[in-house]
């Protein structure tokens, strides 16, 4: 069967989907991931194709309008500015995608390109599966990820849910309605088309496990959780000079903000620093696009290392609470000190700590060396969060995210 997945995003929302297509592929599937072309190289030695899509997302962060997305103090005003920034990378895409999925079989459409995907594969008359890698469907048991972690009430939590999805349909509304006259499909409105996407009852899954998140008891049948889907990674073993710091001194902490992207770097990265040095851990930075950075012989400097390897043998880990290194830390079976930073972050860290793989979580917004450093001596001096993270790992380790996908083809095949 041929298998067009597509996604936009940070690298946390696109490499999941490389060890998904991997996993396809040894199934027999031939698989092609569109994504941002920056992210071509996440595929090689995958059996993945790739289809690169227009828009730099580490560009945009850095722009004007990026920048401004760290100046939004509530979950609302962060909403109508990430709307904004997506319009704009929705308009871009739409020709890419139309090419990419013109000779697939099914389609499997990632979170961001929800309503834009579904369109697409009924214009092109194929079947389509959602693939989330955040719960993104309205529900009364916790408020949507990307409006923060605080619950205003079943009731509340439900219709900001239906805020959310009214925002995301309002975003693809343009290019929705572009395709739809390409292909001479009735128009309706980004309202309309949610709830005709949910009456039809379209299957989504979810890259997440139940053991982290579960599954809503009042979410309509056909939207599953299907585990999480691994990067796929090729290299085998650290380099050289992080395995002689690991072999220099006691288990450090590693230290990262993934793709996040931070309004002054340096400060950040030297309250991080202090924090980890007043605990009195080694730390392993991670520059990431935040553009961290640290000296001394206490502190190791890396680019992208595979978390697979690297955090296993971390004394914890202190990360920005995205939804992929999030999972990763809790695979590692280590402790996490989750610095929340933006969109579905804080939603990740409440998980964190709710599950008791974490302290406590410390928000970038308001990030002091003192807190930090206290969240630190906890997370590493107490047995009970590497006991907990290591029932959690034990938990995943069990779990095959590929399977349910797989099954999914097989009822859009019939």
């Amino acid at each position: 069967m041929r298998v067009v997945m597509m996604t936009a995003g940070s690298r946390g929302d696109v490499a999941p989907y490389t060890g998904l297509g991997a996993g396809l592929v040894r199934a027999g599937h031939e698989v092609t991931l569109a994504a941002h072309g920056v992210f071509a190289p996440l595929v090689a030695g995958s059996g993945v194709r790739f289809h690169p899509l227009p828009v730099d997302p580490r560009a945009e962060l850095r722009s004007g309008r990026g920048r401004r997305l760290g100046g939004a103090r509530t979950g609302a005003g962060r909403l109508l500015r990430l709307a904004a920034m997506a319009r704009a990378a929705a308009d871009e895409m739409t020709a890419s995608l139309v090419e990419a999925a013109r000779h697939a079989d099914v389609l499997l459409v990632g979170g961001a390109l929800g309503p834009l995907g579904y369109a697409l594969a009924e214009g092109l008359s194929v079947p389509s599966v959602g693939l989330h890698l955040q719960p993104l469907h309205p529900t009364r048991e916790f408020p949507p990820p990307i409006l923060g972690a605080r619950s205003a009430g079943p009731r509340a939590d439900r219709l900001g849910g239906l805020a959310v999805a009214a925002a995301a349909g309002a975003v693809s509304a343009g290019p929705v309605r572009a395709l739809r006259r390409r292909y001479g499909l009735r128009a309706s409105g980004a309202w309309a088309a949610h709830r005709a996407r949910e009456r039809g009852g379209w299957p989504v899954l979810h890259g997440f496990s139940e053991l982290v998140v579960p599954r809503p008891r009042d979410w309509r049948a056909g939207l599953d959780v299907a585990g999480y889907w691994w990067p796929h990674e090729t290299e085998r073993r650290l380099p050289d000079a992080v395995e002689a710091f690991l072999a220099a001194g006691p288990a450090p902490v590693f230290v990262g903000l993934g793709s996040a992207t931070v309004p002054d770097p340096g400060r950040v990265g030297r309250r991080l620093v202090r924090a980890v040095r007043a605990a009195g851990l080694r730390g392993v930075v991670q520059r990431g696009w935040a553009g961290l950075a640290a000296d001394g012989a206490d502190m190791l400097v890396v680019d992208e290392v595979p978390h697979a390897l690297l955090f296993p043998r971390m004394a914890a880990v202190v990360h920005h609470a995205g939804a992929g290194t999030t999972g990763a830390a809790l695979r590692a079976g280590v402790p996490s000190v989750p610095v929340p930073v933006q969109f579905d972050a804080a939603f990740w860290a409440s998980r964190l700590v709710a599950l008791g793989a974490a302290p406590a979580a410390v928000p970038l917004r308001g990030l002091t060396a003192v807190a930090l450093a206290d969240a630190l001596r906890r997370a590493t001096a107490a047995d009970s969060y590497r006991v907990r993270a290591g029932e959690l790992a034990a938990g995943l380790a069990a779990e095959d995210g590929v399977v349910p996908v797989l099954a999914a083809l097989e009822r859009s095949a019939r």
